[in-house]
């Protein structure tokens, strides 16, 4: 299997002013090629320690594919470093210099002379025109090694990858690498790897847990000569892992919010949510997806006690005795917005998100319930943690995962 190594160049990477959304395209796209992506790596605007990171890379990479630094400007040197490292003069290509004096002459904008720069490429390299900006691509064969350099705006990587770059590479790639994530709810990703360690010792297909807000998840990866062959042998472990797993496992790659989505549609039944620390975050994860206007047509945000009394008939005694920030909250507010939106199925939220100086009670103390009208399902969350944005997204998933287990009674 042919190895790959990436090197992101810019600056602005390592500042942490722009989100590296190139890596994850690349590795994913490379992986299903049947290229090994073994390394990522990110390297400012530095010749020198970029001349440093790309020769050790081809030392070990049969691949080495470089994003960014392609621009005009004086910082903008890979392709400089480049060219230099393997000894290889740059020369002017007369149809990069007049695809850049087109690019210019369409959109009624003066050709800079910076941009000549683009138009010059190492001797003998196959150039990656450019279709959506003036920085091309560069293909270099050398002895059994292959070097790429893509331009850093995403859609223009994309764009060259997909339609310069992937036949070329298709030709070295081995058999192909299949990826899916097993999701699971309401384990820890100790206790998931606990029960499932059996499984994480396997070479191909390949098992490794990670976990993100809320959720843990398991990564089966198989490679094969072919990509039904790959699913064929992900399938069957996968099999046994949601047999170790049960219930906790809600799915295959889908998001938690498109398996409630499912369920209510397969179900033909409403649901209507009543929100207070999570700020109308459950409301945006549903109604982000196609299909949401179907199943889910109310959703209100009762922040402060008056509107939960007002709108959701949350009763002042309860508010008075124990708090707004309470089980005994959770379900009422639940029953309110049942009787008043007439869903099939209500969920509530509340809880505290971050400190406050008028209670005692703690960060991440959240009460969640959901019920239909018979069924009733509740839960109490300690995040201990005062991270308002976590206890947010962790509450939200949470929140629809108890949807799905009353949907599943």
């Amino acid at each position: 299997m042919q190895i790959c190594e990436i090197i992101n160049v810019g600056t602005e990477l390592l500042l942490g002013e722009i989100l590296n959304t190139n890596a994850q395209f690349l590795c994913r796209e490379l992986a299903a090629m049947g290229i090994s992506v073994q390394r990522v790596n990110t390297v400012g605007d530095n010749p020198h320690r970029l001349r440093e990171d790309f020769l050790h890379a081809l030392s070990r990479s049969d691949i080495v594919l470089l994003t960014g630094g392609l621009g005009p400007t004086q910082d903008d040197l890979t392709k400089e470093v480049v060219a230099e490292a393997l000894t290889l003069p740059l020369e002017e290509d007369a149809k990069q210099m007049q695809c850049i004096k087109d690019f210019f002459a369409v959109r009624g904008l003066p050709f800079s002379q910076n941009n000549r720069k683009q138009a010059m490429v190492p001797h003998g390299c196959t150039v990656l025109y450019n279709e959506n900006g003036t920085a091309p691509g560069i293909y270099i064969e050398t002895g059994e090694k292959v070097i790429v350099l893509l331009p850093g705006p995403p859609h223009e990587l994309q764009h060259m990858f997909a339609h310069a770059l992937a036949p070329l590479l298709q030709q070295r790639g081995e058999g192909v690498i299949v990826s899916h994530h097993l999701r699971t709810m309401g384990i820890g990703e100790g206790r998931m790897a606990e029960l499932c360690n059996d499984f994480l010792d396997s070479t191909n297909p390949t098992v490794a847990p990670y976990a993100k807000d809320g959720e843990a998840y398991l990564r089966v990866s198989a490679a094969a000569s072919t990509k039904s062959q790959a699913e064929d042998m992900c399938d069957c472990t996968i099999k046994k892992l949601q047999k170790v797993l049960g219930n906790y496992a809600y799915s295959i790659d889908k998001p938690l919010e498109r398996v409630v989505l499912e369920l209510l549609h397969a179900q033909n039944k409403t649901l209507a949510i009543a929100e207070s620390c999570t700020g109308g975050g459950i409301c945006k994860q549903l109604t982000d997806l196609p299909g949401a206007s179907r199943v889910f047509g109310w959703g209100v945000v009762t922040y402060a006690d008056e509107a939960k009394q007002n709108l959701l008939n949350v009763s002042r005694e309860t508010i008075s005795s124990v708090g707004a920030v309470s089980a005994e909250c959770a379900q009422e507010m639940a029953r309110g917005m049942l009787a008043r939106s007439g869903a099939d199925v209500a969920l509530a939220v509340t809880g505290m998100a971050s400190p406050a100086d008028d209670t005692e009670k703690p960060a991440g103390l959240i009460f969640l319930h959901a019920t239909d009208g018979t069924q009733h399902k509740s839960l109490k969350l300690e995040t201990g943690r005062s991270d308002r944005a976590y206890n947010r997204s962790v509450a939200t998933k949470q929140a629809l995962d108890l949807v799905r287990q009353l949907l599943m009674i």
